[in-house]
Formats: C-alpha cells, sequence, structure tokens
C-alpha cells in the first residue's frame, strides 16, 4: 500500500520568476576541504595559495559558491574545528594576505568564498577561554562552568552527559576549580550563550569576515549549541552497551533545543544588516544539523524571523543504503518538498567531509545518478570535492589515523567512527602523490587508484563522472532547469524519475535505473503533457544510447545501472 501510495503521489513545486530568482537559489555549491584540496608550499598540507591556483577548475565545473572548511588559527586537534583565534589565518593555511588574494581572484571568477563558522566552542587555547580560566570579570562566563557535585566525599561531574568524542562532557581545570562543558573533544570548551556578550562577539567575527569579503557562512553543529541550565541527567539508550560512546544516551538536552534555531535567526540579522551595508549579491547562512524534519523547517525562518536560507538537507546523505530502491529515494525527495515552507529553497546533500563517500557508501556505479538527483532537482547543489569525479574512501590504518574521533576510540572500533577516510587528498593528475603535493609524505595518503581517478584522465573521457557532471551543471542553466515545475516519482522499485517543466520551454526528464536488471519504463503513463519522442540529452556509461538519440516515451529501455536525461522534442 505504502509503495503504491509513493508511486502515486506527483509532486508540483512551483517556482519563483526568474526576475525574483538570487544567485544563490538555483546556486551549485562546492565543499572544498582546505588541508586536502591543493598543496602549494611542499608541506603535504593545502592551503589557501593552493585553493586560488586551482579556482579556475572550480570555474571548469560550473560552481557558484564554495565554502571552506575551518582556516583560522587553531592548534588543529580536530583540524581548524578548535578554533584560537577566530579573526585570524592558521600559518598552515597561510597568511591574511592570502585570503584577500583568494577573495580577490574569486571575485575575478565570479565565484563566492563562504566560510566555516564553528558557534558552538572555540579551543582551549583561545584567548577568552584562557582569560574565563583566570576568572577575569569580562570573561569568566563565556564558557560554561560548573563546580558539580560532591557524592560520597568524591567530586564529581553535574550530570552524566557523554561527549560526541566519548567519555565526559565534562573536564575538570584545577584553576578555575569548576569543570568546563565541552560537547566535542576536552580541547573544544562550550561557549555560553546564555551571556548575551558571547553572542555579541561572535555577532562581531561574522561581520569581520563579511567586511572581509566572505559572501556567507557554513554554521558548524548548530544542534549541539544550547543545553538547558538545570542540567538534567539524559536517558540511557539501551541498544548500546559502552558508557563511553556518545550514543550510549538519548541526548534530549544536548541537540535540538529551541534556542539553537533562535541563534540562527539572529545570524541572520548579521547577514542582512552587511547586506544593507555593502549592497551587492546577497549573503547567506547554510546551518549544518542531523535534526529531525520538523526542527530542520524552523531553520529556515517562521513569520516574524529569517533563518538559514540553506538548512542542509542530509536526507539522501544519511537515509540512503546500497539496498535503497526507487520508493525510498523517492519518499526521501518527497520529505523535503513536502514539508518545506511555502516560498523557501530546496538543497540536496549526497557528501561531506564527515560522511562516507557516493562511490564508497552506495557503489561507483551510482555516483553519476547521484549527481543527476543533485543537479537535476530544483534548489541548490551541494558537492563535496571529488564527488563530481567518483573519488572514494581510503583505507587508512589504525597508526595512520588521526581524526580524534577515531584516536579516543580503539583498535577495534576506529574504523566506525573515522573521518579520514573521506577526507584524503584531492586526486588532480596521474603525478606524485596525485599532483596534489610535491612533499614525500602527505598529511593523510593518496587514494591508490589516483592514476585512473583524476581530473586530468577524466577530462579526456567523453562519459566520465567528471565529463557527465559538467554536461549536467551546463544544463542547469536552462530557464525549465532555473524555475521549473518538478514531479518526483518511483516507476516500481528500480526506477526513479522526475520531470521539470515550464511553459513554452521544452521538459527534461530524469530518469535512472538503480539497480542490475534492464527496465523498460513507460513514461506517458506517469507524466503528463509529454511529447510522443524524446531526446537524449545526457547519457552515463551504462547507456547504449547516444547523447541527441530519439526514444518513444512509452518504451525508455535502460541497462542496469543507466542514468539519463530526456527532452521533450
Amino acid at each position: 500500500m505504502f509503495k503504491l501510495l509513493v508511486l502515486s503521489s506527483l509532486l508540483a513545486l512551483v517556482l519563483p520568476s526568474l526576475a525574483e530568482i538570487g544567485w544563490w537559489k538555483t546556486g551549485q555549491f562546492y565543499q572544498i576541504y582546505p588541508r586536502s584540496f591543493k598543496d602549494s608550499d611542499g608541506d603535504g598540507v593545502g592551503d589557501l595559495v593552493g585553493i586560488t591556483q586551482q579556482l579556475p577548475y572550480l570555474k571548469e565545473i560550473g560552481i557558484t559558491a564554495t565554502w571552506l572548511s575551518p582556516i583560522f588559527t587553531s592548534p588543529m586537534v580536530d583540524f581548524g574545528y578548535d578554533v584560537a583565534d577566530l579573526k585570524s589565518i592558521d600559518p598552515l593555511f597561510g597568511t591574511m594576505e592570502d585570503f584577500d588574494a583568494l577573495i580577490a581572484r574569486a571575485k575575478e571568477l565570479d565565484i563566492k568564498i563562504i566560510l566555516d563558522f564553528v558557534p558552538n566552542h572555540t579551543s582551549d587555547e583561545c584567548d577568552w577561554f584562557i582569560r574565563s580560566v583566570a576568572g577575569e570579570e569580562e570573561y569568566k562566563d563565556f564558557y560554561v562552568w560548573h563546580t558539580g557535585k560532591v557524592v560520597n566525599g568524591i567530586r564529581q561531574p553535574p550530570n552524566n552527559w557523554v561527549s560526541v568524542f566519548r567519555g565526559s562532557m565534562w573536564t575538570w581545570n584545577e584553576q578555575r576549580q569548576a569543570y568546563y562543558l565541552h560537547q566535542f573533544h576536552a580541547k573544544q570548551p562550550d561557549l555560553n550563550y546564555r551571556n548575551p556578550k558571547v553572542m555579541e562577539a561572535m555577532k562581531d567575527v561574522l561581520r569581520f569576515w563579511l567586511q572581509k569579503g566572505a559572501y556567507g557562512f557554513r554554521i558548524d553543529a548548530v544542534p549541539h549549541v544550547f543545553e538547558p541550565p538545570d542540567w538534567p541527567d539524559e536517558p540511557r539508550n539501551e541498544e548500546v552497551s559502552d558508557p563511553e560512546d556518545y550514543n550510549y544516551l538519548l541526548h534530549i538536552y544536548t541537540k535540538n533545543q529551541p534556542e539553537n534555531v533562535e541563534m540562527v535567526y539572529e545570524f541572520r540579522e548579521v547577514i542582512e544588516e552587511i547586506d544593507d551595508e555593502l549592497g551587492g549579491d546577497d549573503r547567506v547562512l547554510l546551518t549544518e544539523a542531523y535534526s529531525p524534519l520538523d526542527i530542520l523547517m524552523q531553520y529556515y525562518g517562521n513569520e516574524t524571523h529569517k533563518g538559514s536560507q540553506i538548512p542542509f538537507n542530509f536526507e539522501l546523505l544519511t537515509k540512503i543504503s546500497n539496498s535503497s530502491d526507487a520508493y525510498h529515494y523517492s519518499e526521501l525527495i518527497h520529505n523535503w518538498l513536502d514539508n518545506m515552507p511555502e516560498g523557501q529553497v530546496a538543497n540536496w546533500v549526497f557528501g561531506n567531509h564527515d560522511g562516507t563517500r557516493i562511490g564508497s557508501r552506495l557503489g561507483a556505479d551510482r555516483i553519476d545518478a547521484c549527481n543527476m538527483i543533485i543537479l537535476g532537482l530544483p534548489g541548490v547543489s551541494v558537492t563535496y570535492q571529488g564527488e563530481e569525479m567518483g573519488m572514494t574512501d581510503v583505507w587508512i590504518s589504525w597508526e595512520d589515523t588521526v581524526d580524534p574521533q577515531a584516536c579516543q576510540s580503539n583498535e577495534q572500533e576506529f574504523e566506525r567512527l573515522s573521518r579520514d577516510p573521506v577526507r584524503t587528498p584531492f586526486q588532480w593528475s596521474d603525478e606524485q602523490n596525485a599532483g596534489f603535493s610535491n612533499a614525500s609524505v602527505t598529511w593523510l595518503p593518496v587514494a591508490t587508484d589516483y592514476k585512473s581517478v583524476n581530473v586530468k584522465k577524466q577530462r579526456g573521457i567523453a562519459l566520465s563522472h567528471l565529463n557527465v557532471y559538467k554536461q549536467l551543471r551546463a544544463l542547469r542553466d536552462e530557464p525549465t532547469l532555473k524555475q521549473g515545475d518538478v514531479s518526483v516519482l518511483a516507476i516500481g522499485p528500480n526506477v526513479l524519475a522526475f520531470k521539470r517543466s515550464l511553459a513554452g520551454q521544452k521538459s527534461y526528464i530524469t530518469v535512472i535505473n538503480i539497480n542490475d536488471d534492464v527496465e523498460s519504463v513507460n513514461l506517458d503513463s506517469v507524466f503528463t503533457s509529454i511529447s510522443t519522442q524524446l531526446q537524449y540529452v545526457v547519457v552515463n556509461d551504462k547507456s547504449s544510447r547516444r547523447k541527441n538519440d530519439l526514444t518513444f516515451a512509452n518504451s525508455v529501455l535502460l541497462m542496469p545501472k543507466e542514468a539519463v536525461v530526456l527532452s521533450t522534442v
């Protein structure tokens, strides 16, 4: 019954006129992990000069904006997510002059630079924390402190909260004679947003980088910022037996508090303020929250407050598996489109620096299909570096693992927790270290398949993942893809299809065979107002047809794992 319901539920989403569309509303966003993108100085770590050198590549693949994982001064315990100085560039990545040069070059190429912003915590080496430890009046309440409780004469943390990176969420500070809260690593103390001075200080950080030329921020770990001030214990998760494991508890108090949403609204006010001050194109907020759908939709804003323009949609990233059928894909796409507030814009994400790559999670033969989904559906596409050419995860031994989330576990558990495999150096060519660096050793190992999977090689293969991606991106400039309606459905368990249509323009139908059976589909029977004949516009390497071939709408034959875009003639 459920499958029939999904099959029959077509979605018609009416989008605004072309005149109303801002740059980001149909934009192509690209995540760069700076440590791994391009090393310009031979130290084995990527840097800002390297990114600047490779911006023409982003232009080549049609990227509108790129967001950079943190580049700020940091001890690098969590590779930049432990920020020690929120207004300076870490020397590992370069200088402020290098940042200015990056902004200038990006402007020449009409690419927006988006920065990562970490509101939940700083490094314990941040001057604010050092002053807070010392009890200076201005900073003593900048972080979350608690004297704990005494049980049988022994001082203990105030509650049972467990850190994302394992173990207690509280660490004792001898100088302050109190525990400080850290939702993540012990060297990442949580800021106290119940102190208005903290909010103002962080807003000032936003203003600083916007005035330097950044076009917005990806806001990290939004669900973790607020906790209730009475510090209640969290209930047990009976399915997990390891008391050090984050999932040992049900996080009903340390995640998804309503104040997190209100914080994003306040950050958006800063964006609007700078838009008014500096003019030009809209600046944007992208928010990272692995939260229930009803909470995610609140981040868009409400009747009285604007919120994040792009609350990341992780439905496809976290819920699609190797065994998912077309009904599941359709359901998850509908989840976002059906629940999105009126007037807002969808976004589509299949990968990032924290999750397994598409080719490793779903199979290399589904890479083109996933790129067709994110580039063919209405709204914003988000691509993690390397997914456009089909990079896959790299196995990294326990001895070579550097991710703190894994290193704080053990040799038996680390593979499940490590994010290193998805963060390995970008594969530019078949030269030393995949053209990423001329260092003798890179900060993470280069993939062993780099001689066959790299930008240089794929440029020369007609139906490589990279060239299919570029064709899909070019298609997004068509009026139908920018502002057309969309209808999404599963045609049986193996075939996902969606149609984009706009009055007076060609319609485009994306058809994806998810599995390994040959399929024949009748598009006439499921989509209205399509012509008898359809033309192939984009094909992948599984296809027996070629671009510009014709087919009848009532009998489209699909090879195993074939993914195509058709147009009305």
